[in-house]
């Protein structure tokens, strides 16, 4: 699946400001993840698992 196919979305607490901030799209089993300051790219992204995201939010709590 392209990283344009994805439906990307950031944090309700992220401001229109820009700043650091994360885009994720859920699919089956998995995250994708990226940089809402770079370009649309498929080789800009990182791929987990779900399991991963959920260890890795669970750990920002």
């Amino acid at each position: 699946m392209s990283a344009q196919a994805l439906q990307w979305f950031k944090s309700t607490y992220s401001g229109d400001e820009g700043g650091q901030c994360l885009e994720v799209a859920l699919v089956p089993g998995a995250v994708h993840i990226r940089d809402s300051k770079e370009a649309p790219s498929p080789d800009r992204t990182l791929c987990v698992s779900a399991v991963t995201w959920d260890a890795f939010t669970s750990a920002l709590k």
